[in-house]
């Protein structure tokens, strides 16, 4: 899984935090220690998904754009990091058992614990990822 994925739900759950508020990049970027451009990138994603909405210019920014309830985790894996569970196999000798198969059969087992984890992050709404940050307040 790549970084991309904690990042949407960090970003999306700062904007949520506070939302009669324009948040920048800069902002959420200090939220989450990482460069500005990288949360940029992953907010450009969740505006073309429609998660959040942006204005530009002075007093511009980014701000929470759907019900808290209506995201849930898969939604942002997949807009995110959908097959990056999928295994990495180099060329492999297809005169051999192991080294003809061998893709096609962790790709099927892969596939399957993907399928699992969707329905498992399912369960969890954005609502519910701020519900928990604030527990720990």
């Amino acid at each position: 899984m790549n970084s991309d994925f904690t990042l949407a739900i960090h970003s999306l759950t700062f904007l949520a935090l506070q939302p009669d508020r324009m948040s920048t990049s800069d902002a959420i970027s200090a939220s989450a220690c990482v460069h500005p451009v990288r949360i940029r990138k992953v907010l450009s994603l969740l505006k073309k998904h429609k998660f959040i909405k942006s204005k530009e210019g002075t007093g511009g920014g980014f701000l929470f754009a759907v019900e808290l309830d209506e995201v849930n985790l898969w939604d942002i894996y997949k807009i995110t990091s959908e097959g990056a569970l999928q295994p990495k196999c180099p060329d492999s000798n297809e005169r051999c058992i192991v080294g003809a198969n061998m893709q096609r059969v962790l790709f099927s087992i892969f596939l399957g614990a993907e399928e699992h984890l969707g329905e498992y992050l399912k369960d969890y709404t954005l609502k519910e990822i701020i519900d928990l940050v604030n527990q720990e307040q």
